[in-house]
């Protein structure tokens, strides 16, 4: 299970470059207000299970995003690219 933001607006789930995978968390805090995160599992219930183990009853829903990327060619922005190691010439002579 990954999470992907993190108390962000709920329209940030309509997005449909995020994978189908992607499912938008909603859960309450100590003074009662409504916060959403978005997450990407391969399985439902990981993503239940983490969220009810850390909220318990201030766990209200949890709902599939609008997304439409296949999660297998989905590339998360948030991750940096690696670089390639430069490749050394071998010296003649």
């Amino acid at each position: 299970m990954q999470i992907l933001k993190e108390d962000c607006p709920k329209e940030e789930g309509n997005d449909r470059s995020l994978p189908y995978t992607a499912y938008v968390v909603e859960y309450k805090d100590k003074d009662g207000g409504l916060h959403y995160d978005i997450s990407i599992s391969d399985s439902t219930v990981d993503i239940f299970d983490h969220y009810y183990d850390k909220f318990k009853k201030d766990f209200v829903r949890l709902f599939q995003s609008e997304g439409r990327a296949n999660p297998k060619l989905w590339n998360n922005p948030a991750d940096k690219p690696k670089e390639e190691p430069r490749k050394r010439r071998r010296r003649q002579g």
